[in-house]
């Protein structure tokens, strides 16, 4: 005979029921929120684009469409061809040439990595070598031109641009450059110790980015904090199911990002943010909106001191983890350049580009979301991959497109053991 199930379990049928019924939209995982004494995965809308849709580039941000080379996302740039045959010595102007060396406008110039003489423009780098005599060393002019029209045909591991092949400067301007570079044949003399990149003292940020006379930043600290309290259109707010988020939460931000098996792809602590409080309060924090910015300053702030341990490991995170080291090997742009050829000790890591130096990928996450001063406003981390990729002239993607995911888990993952500092504060 069946005997009648207890109240008990019918009440758990009917909670069950009403989990099973929650719309699709909710994500919520049901074997999860059935299994007897596990934790309940956190519902998250998934359907909808985390970003403000249709994504735009930001209004003051360059404008053009570099759709013809690559992004993290898409292979377009044009393959690696033969420079054009020249015969015999290269007829050029020296002074169009040094006037194109040092035009900012293709491409931030030579002088980005390249001291080139005593008429070297301010604050040069020193990616490059020191090219101040270079028309002492020997090298034929076709030899010359190729290495400009397209490094990679001489030496195919170069950071510099092929800025030939990828059209920033023409045959004849090369020639021009090819010109001006056969006249440097003194070293360079810099009068202020600043300007030379060999003595330039290396930056030290020594400001207390927790302080709110100092960071402006902190002011986004109490604006999510506020957020936190206040209800959504569905009348609750965080701290109805959180009501002790400085426990709750005081090391949950040092494990993201971290794959999502429900999206098959990784989510970091601002598109969570996004997705959770939709399908909870009904609150729409689009990514990298005040609030967004605000709520995530907030949560990653209680978790300030903790190490990072993020997780490449398990089913997931392990691929995903391992696109993001591709992804930072990727060529990507007009300028083709890849995250490791400005970040990897190898090459252009602990080094001037301008008057920018260079860090290395460890110490690069643990700040994020940060005041930048150069800028007057804050920065989350996918922002700061969207400007790396504008900069070298690359189409930038979504801050939820999935790349950026993959390339966020690796470089935190580079990253583990750093202690969470945020907002941090930068130039």
């Amino acid at each position: 005979m069946n005997k009648p199930f207890p109240a008990s379990w019918r009440g758990k049928a009917l909670m069950l029921s009403l989990v099973l019924s929650v719309p699709a939209i909710f994500a919520v995982d049901a074997s999860l929120a059935a299994s007897h004494g596990k934790k309940k995965a956190a519902p998250l809308e998934t359907r909808q684009p985390a970003h403000v849709a249709p994504w735009t580039r930001y209004s003051d941000w360059p404008k053009t469409d570099w759709k013809d080379y690559n992004t993290l996302a898409t292979l377009a740039s044009p393959p690696r061809t033969d420079p054009p045959k020249l015969d015999g010595p290269i007829q050029g102007d020296p002074k169009k040439g040094a006037q194109l060396a040092f035009d900012r406008s293709r491409g931030g110039s030579c002088v980005a990595c390249h001291v080139m003489g005593s008429g070297t423009p301010s604050l040069p780098g020193n990616v490059g070598p020191d090219l101040s005599t270079y028309g002492t060393w020997g090298r034929d002019d076709p030899w010359i031109f190729n290495y400009i029209y397209d490094p990679r045909t001489v030496n195919p591991e170069s950071v510099m641009p092929p800025w030939g092949r990828h059209q920033l400067f023409s045959v004849d301007e090369i020639k021009d450059i090819v010109a001006f570079l056969k006249t440097l044949k003194e070293p360079a003399v810099f009068k202020d110790p600043l300007e030379n990149p060999a003595t330039r003292p290396l930056p030290r940020e020594t400001r207390d980015n927790l302080d709110p006379f100092v960071n402006p930043a902190m002011e986004a600290f109490e604006r999510g904090k506020r957020a936190f309290a206040e209800a959504g259109p569905r009348g609750q707010s965080c701290l109805s199911c959180h009501a002790a988020p400085e426990k709750a939460f005081r090391s949950w931000a040092a494990g993201m990002p971290k794959y999502e098996p429900r999206m098959q792809k990784v989510l970091n602590v601002e598109e969570f943010i996004t997705r959770h409080a939709r399908a909870t309060t009904g609150a729409d924090y689009p990514m990298q909106s005040d609030d967004n910015i605000a709520l995530a300053i907030y949560l990653k702030n209680l978790a300030n001191g903790q190490p990072f341990k993020v997780d490449t490991a398990s089913a997931g995170a392990k691929e995903a983890a391992a696109r993001g080291k591709a992804l930072m090997q990727r060529k990507i742009g007009q300028l083709n350049f890849a995250c490791i050829d400005c970040h990897s000790p190898e090459k252009g890591a602990n080094k001037w580009i301008r008057g920018q130096w260079l860090t290395e990928s460890r110490g690069q996450t643990a700040h994020f979301p940060t005041w930048r001063t150069s800028r007057s406003e804050i920065w989350d981390l996918r922002k700061r991959f969207q400007w790396c990729g504008v900069a070298i002239r690359a189409n930038e993607l979504p801050p939820d497109a999935p790349e950026y995911g993959d390339l966020e888990l690796y470089l935190t993952s580079l990253n583990n053991g750093e202690k969470l500092s945020v907002p941090g504060i930068r130039h």
